[in-house]
């Protein structure tokens, strides 16, 4: 986390890989960049800690090969896009945007679960106890 509570990059990530985030509800998410810089997948912003969207990744990493996609038209607008669906049928991770065409949105999944795969398994810091203020703030 930098200075400013806006996120962070993985040491050594210029342009591409893993990268975490505080969303405006103050929750944190997670996004994969392509070496290009391009975003491939985003996740809601569901995570109460970092460190939880970094358990969330490495979990997601270690299954990439296992992954599957379901693959559904946008329902604003035109263009298709991947979800993996999470607990409760809500999107674990999907793609950052929508696609024209059905055959291109399934080579982007092909091409995330690669990207993903070759991620390096991420340095977890040991789960903490939440510390929560009782008192309203």
């Amino acid at each position: 986390m930098d200075a400013s509570g806006r996120g962070n990059t993985a040491a050594g990530v210029s342009r591409g890989g893993f990268r975490t985030e505080r969303a405006p509800d103050g929750r944190y998410r997670w996004q994969l960049k392509a070496p290009n810089g391009r975003v491939v997948a985003i996740t809601p912003a569901m995570f109460e800690t970092p460190g939880e969207a970094e358990r969330g990744f490495d979990g997601l990493r270690v299954g990439a090969a296992e992954l599957t996609a379901r693959i559904t038209h946008v329902r604003d607008g035109i263009g298709w896009i991947w979800v993996i669906p999470g607990s409760r049928s809500l999107p674990e991770v999907r793609s950052s945007r929508a696609y024209e065409r059905y055959a291109t949105c399934q080579n982007a999944f092909r091409r995330f679960v690669v990207l993903l795969a070759k991620q390096p398994p991420r340095e977890l810091p040991e789960r903490a106890v939440s510390l929560r203020h009782t008192d309203g703030r």
